[in-house]
């Protein structure tokens, strides 16, 4: 089996790498891709992890400050965005301690979104995030806007 160049068929390069591992011919792996690819991967959940946050956050903020133009797709994407975490929080545990800095990270680009949807001042939302993870990933909903 002669070796596939990484940069010239990736595919291709994938499954041979697969097959060496299964075959333990460890010695003819392509150890420096193999490890950046491997890395990579944890680097795509998380980031996956964070967009599927901002977007919670959003709907969730628009949905706290303008509870008369609730929509049931505003109401999807919140249930889409929290299934989503969850099936990621399930396959990488690991994940779930780091959700704070991952709302954190996530909550000022939620904020400049919903005010730009909403067509509503910047000040309108808090310059923190006004939920906790648990209420984030849970079945809650923002009934009551905060008084200001």
């Amino acid at each position: 089996m002669n070796a596939i160049d990484y940069d010239q068929d990736f595919y291709q390069w994938t499954q041979q790498q697969a097959t060496l591992l299964r075959k333990g011919q460890l010695s003819r792996l392509d150890v420096e891709n193999l490890a950046e690819e491997i890395e990579s991967m944890g680097k795509s959940d998380r980031r996956a992890l964070g967009s599927h946050l901002t977007n919670v956050l959003l709907h969730l903020l628009k949905w706290r400050y303008q509870p008369r133009r609730r929509s049931a797709s505003w109401a999807l994407s919140i249930n889409n965005g929290r299934q989503e975490i969850g099936w990621i929080v399930q396959d990488s545990p690991s994940l779930r301690p780091q959700l704070p800095v991952l709302i954190q990270d996530a909550y000022p680009t939620a904020r400049r979104n919903a005010a730009a949807q909403a067509r509503m001042s910047l000040k309108t939302f808090p310059e923190t995030c006004p939920f906790t993870a648990e209420q984030i990933t849970s079945d809650y909903w923002p009934d009551e806007p905060l008084s200001q």
